[in-house]
Order: structure tokens, then sequence, then C-alpha cells
């Protein structure tokens, strides 16, 4: 009899435990990086935990951060926005000095200088280029812009109503969120979606450390292995993490993709600075060529430095 309540306590123990043990289980092969990733000397001795490092990648708050709080400081921008025809020729140019105020819990932008050429502005005085209004829609406030927040937990994922709340959802996935898939977009599929099995295989890793405006950093490579060049999202996705937070100073960005419906090939660089113990947004320089059906093809190159 003894034996038996033995056994029915035994069975008890294992089907409490079992449970906790398969879900320890998944969890920890969820969370191990399953492709190559290459390492130099110097990563190799210090015994770097790749999959921790994996996880943080997916994770990193601090870049959207870094935007975020542009919305709540005083600072200057110099602009330099530039279109060009199929041949390379200049069609379109602004140059613009602006400069956000904060006051009251509600931001403004000034522009202080403005000079122009070409179609840069229609008529009615609207930007004359989608990708010029999707960069006033991001940085200028020609309206007091009040009750903002800096919370960056879950305000990936908020979409609002209207395409330009649209294109701002799928341009910040793919800039703040990489890795992650971008609902939405017609016939990407999981394209986006870079560090996970039927894309991951298509890409060279590479982790190594390097001395990036004076501070050590991580420096991660992606960019496509030989043969899969022409199917894959990303041609280049390479990031310096601040070695002592993790913090992004530096991204460098290379994205084309060519459907029937739309088609984009675009490079993009951001830099960054910690000012008083917060990290901004200090220089953007992208040179984009995109088309969607309906639309005139835009090839546009604009730098943006940030002064605080």
């Amino acid at each position: 009899m003894s034996c038996q309540k033995e056994l029915q306590r035994l069975l008890f123990l294992l089907s409490v435990l079992l449970p906790t043990c398969c879900i320890a289980q998944q969890y920890d092969t969820a969370s191990i990086f399953k492709f190559p990733v290459n390492l130099d000397s110097v990563v190799v001795k210090s015994g770097f935990d790749i999959n921790a490092f994996i996880r943080r990648v997916k994770a990193d708050t601090t870049f959207y951060k870094a935007f975020k709080s542009l919305h709540f400081v005083h600072y200057t921008a110099i602009n330099d926005f530039q279109v060009h025809d199929n041949d390379g020729n200049t069609m379109a140019t602004m140059q613009s000095k602006t400069k956000q105020e904060v006051a009251n819990g509600c931001r403004t932008t000034q522009v202080l200088e403005q000079h122009t050429t070409g179609d840069f502005f229609d008529r009615s005085g609207d930007y004359n280029y989608y990708t010029a209004g999707l960069f006033a829609h991001l940085f200028f406030a020609k309206e007091p812009v009040c009750n903002e927040n800096d919370i960056v937990a879950g305000s990936l994922n908020e979409r609002g109503s209207g395409t330009m709340a649209k294109s701002e959802y799928e341009l910040k996935q793919l800039i703040f969120n990489p890795g992650s898939k971008v609902s939405g977009v017609p016939f990407m599929g999981d394209r986006a979606s870079i560090f996970d099995e039927g894309e991951a295989e298509k890409y060279d890793f590479k982790i190594a450390v390097e001395i990036y405006d004076g501070q050590e950093c991580y420096v991660f490579r992606i960019t496509p292995r030989s043969g899969y060049e022409r199917s894959v999202l990303y041609n280049e996705l390479t990031t310096w993490f601040r070695k002592s937070d993790y913090s992004i100073v530096a991204r460098n960005y290379s994205l084309s993709y060519h459907t029937l419906l739309y088609d984009f090939d675009v490079q993009m660089k951001v830099r960054t600075k910690q000012i008083s113990n917060k990290l901004y947004p200090t220089h953007i320089d992208y040179n984009g060529n995109w088309h969607v059906f309906t639309k005139k093809r835009e090839r546009v190159k604009f730098t943006v430095d940030l002064e605080y």
C-alpha cells in the first residue's frame, strides 16, 4: 500500500515538473541562434556569447529612443535635398536651416533659411516629392505638436491612419527594428525577417571589435551570402554598438527589393552622439531610388546635420 502511495506521489511530481521542464527547454531552443557567425580574434578571446548578443540586437530600443528624444529638445538642423532624373541630372533642390523650439510640452519648427530650385514645391506650397513630404512629416512641426512622450515600449507597433502614417509605420520597422516582419507591404512576405529560418541562411553574419569615434564598439555586419544577392532585402546592415552599454552609435543600411507593383533601392547612414546622458541622432545621409505603380519614380538624396 505504501509503495502505491509513493508511486502516486512520484507521478504527481512528474506531472508538475515535466511541463515546466519542457517549457524551459523550448525557450532555450528558441533563444539559440542556429546560423554561423564569423567572429574576429578579439571577440573570440573575450568568450563572447553570440546568442545573448543576437537577442540584444533584436530587442534593441536605444536607436529608436534616440529619435523619440528629439521631440523634447531644442536643436538646429542643416538640411540639403537633391532630386535627380533618370540620367542623374539635378531636377530640384532645397537647402534649409531649421530650428526646433520646445515650450510648455509642445514642439514647433521654425524655418530660419530656405532656398529651393526646380519644382521642389508645387504651386500650393506643398512638397512635390513624396520623400520630402515624409521627411517633413517625421521631423517638422509647422503647428505645435503637444503631449508627446518618449516611451518606446509598444510604440514601434503603433499604426496611425492615412498614407503618411502607414509609410511611417513601415519605415520604423525597417529602420528601428531590422529583423522583424513588416506587415502590410505586398509581396515582401518574410524578407525582412533576417534572423529567422528561411532568411537567415541567405546572409553572412560577422561580429568584430572596432574603435568608432573614440569609443570601443562591437560591429555587427550582415551581408548577403554569395548567390543570394538578388533575393534578399538587406544588401548591408552594419551597426556599431558601444561596448560599455550596447547603445547604437552608428548604423549603415542598404536595402533593395523589386516587384511588378513597386521597387526601391535605398542606402542610408545614421550617426548618434551622447549629450547630457542621452543619445541623439546627429547625422542622417539618405540616397534613395524608388517607384510605386501609378506614382512617378523618385531619386532623392538628402543629408541632415543636427546641432544641440
